[in-house]
């Protein structure tokens, strides 16, 4: 264990050994319960393996510039973070009903197919994967929130740090039951409309909270949280533009996801609400949400888009934001090392093809 006064030092591989060994002392204990549960637990360890770790790098990063010392405390709250990002996913995928993620069985997908091979009914086995994959989440979400409570801060800043778990997860929702809200097309979806559903769903626990408890962890002025927290939401709007054009326009051996995906599903992304205004769309909107849309109508659907100029907006507004972040950046007070660290990320999250 990792001393809290070590000055920080190479915390990639220290966080993935931290994270490892917080998923196994639970997976240690689920043996003690019926095996399905130890198999749940040997999934989460598995997808706790994967994915680009972006919040608890941003985090972590963000902590080393600005000072910060006790490593401990950094490492449990980017693990949690991480665990975080891990519930929200599991969720997600029940809400879409996806049973793939990155062309490999999520967990709907993996204990659905072992309850099929062993004789139940498709919808037995489909009720069963999302029932695991509800508790999986749960059990993400409620493990995160022990680690930033165990903390060994003073208690008015871990009360801070509770606090913008609290919020974020608040938020988090909210932009989540917006976006099914949306998909649904029981009223006219402005661009407005969207940018706020991604500005809560998206820019709040990707970008604002890793910013937010470093700032905190740090013991950082209420101005200087301030300035990351107005930048922090700027990015991830950037971030989640870019995967709506990637999950219509990229590459899927890049992405690891299917371009037919989010037509299937309805999602309503600015491309679409751009699109809507186009006479041509009239033409294709009954592909839309089609779960069994065939990949010609999702070339159809694609061409209607980008002929009604909406991937040329959404590029341009890309384009703008980026330049209107990297201004702020470089205008604010922060320090020199974290302001070259957002400005890059600025330029990742608004060229990224996966």
């Amino acid at each position: 264990m990792l001393e809290p006064t070590a000055r920080l030092g190479d915390v990639s591989v220290a966080f993935e050994r931290r994270l490892m060994e917080v998923i196994a002392e639970r997976r240690e204990r689920s043996r003690a319960f019926a095996t399905p549960y130890g198999q749940l637990w040997d999934s989460l360890e598995r997808m706790a393996r994967g994915g680009k770790k972006l919040r608890p790098r941003l985090l972590l990063d963000a902590y080393q510039a600005l000072g910060g010392i006790d490593e401990r405390a950094a490492l449990d709250a980017a693990c949690a973070l991480e665990l975080l990002h891990m519930a929200l996913v599991i969720h997600d995928d029940v809400i879409d009903k996806d049973l793939m993620r990155r062309g490999e069985m999520n967990i709907s997908g993996r204990f659905a197919s072992e309850a099929m091979l062993r004789g139940t009914t498709r919808r037995s086995a489909n009720a069963w994967g999302e029932a695991s994959s509800l508790l999986a989440g749960d059990l993400m979400l409620t493990l995160a929130h022990s680690l930033l409570a165990r903390l060994d801060l003073p208690d008015a800043q871990r009360q801070m740090v509770l606090d913008i778990f609290d919020d974020t997860v608040f938020e988090s929702a909210a932009g989540e039951h917006y976006d099914v809200w949306l998909s649904m097309h029981l009223e006219p979806a402005s661009p407005r409309d969207v940018l706020a559903m991604v500005d809560q769903k998206t820019a709040a626990y990707s970008f604002q909270a890793p910013l937010a408890l470093a700032a905190v962890l740090v013991g950082a002025s209420a101005g200087l949280r301030e300035e990351l927290a107005a930048i922090a939401r700027q990015i991830g709007v950037i971030y989640q533009l870019r995967d709506d054009v990637l999950g219509l326009f990229g590459d899927e051996r890049e992405t690891g996801k299917s371009i037919l995906s989010d037509l299937r599903e309805g999602k309503e992304t600015l491309l679409i609400a751009y699109a809507r205004s186009d006479d041509a769309w009239a033409e294709v909107e009954p592909l839309f949400g089609d779960e069994a849309l065939s990949p010609a109508g999702g070339h159809r659907l694609r061409r209607v888009v980008e002929e009604s100029g909406a991937l040329v907006f959404v590029e341009s507004l890309i384009a703008e934001r980026s330049e209107s972040v990297l201004r702020l950046i470089q205008e604010t007070s922060l320090p020199d090392a974290l302001r070259e660290q957002l400005a890059v990320a600025v330029t990742v999250c608004s060229t990224r093809a996966s």
